[in-house]
């Protein structure tokens, strides 16, 4: 009996740990989030790599607008975003990347954007350091 409850707490200590999709893991790191409520614009982000990520979005000046931490085979859809160019910051595992493509978000537009892995496609991104993916 004592085994079994053991490995229940062991069980659900594991699983306490890891976030859900939509949570603001680095909230203290970050400035408050940037919205727009008249822009009628939004960016859902879709996770299909094989494990959980945290994306970071910033403005054109790449200024912080918003950050949220994504499951695996989950997405997650900022609104309300500022009518601007969007580039997209991600940490997978413990390395820190943005895509080289630049989103553009103009006035009531609802945009995608998929994270998947393909060696093909490696080009698409590059490392960053961790003091550009937390800068303000």
């Amino acid at each position: 009996m004592r085994t079994f409850f053991i490995l229940i707490l062991t069980t659900s200590l594991v699983f306490a740990q890891r976030g859900k999709t939509g949570d603001k893991t680095f909230s203290h790191r970050f400035p408050p989030d940037v919205t727009n409520e008249v822009s009628g614009s939004s960016l859902e982000i879709q996770n299909t790599v094989e494990h959980d990520i945290i994306i970071v979005i910033r403005d054109q000046y790449k200024k912080y607008l918003r950050h949220v931490y994504v499951r695996t085979n989950e997405s997650y859809t900022f609104k309300h975003l500022p009518i601007t160019r969007i580039y997209v910051q991600f940490k997978s595992l413990e390395f820190y990347f943005e895509d080289r493509k630049v989103q553009v978000i103009n006035f009531g537009e609802k945009r995608k954007f998929m994270f998947f892995y393909d060696a093909s496609q490696e080009g698409n991104y590059f490392e960053i350091t961790e003091e550009e993916f937390f800068k303000a």
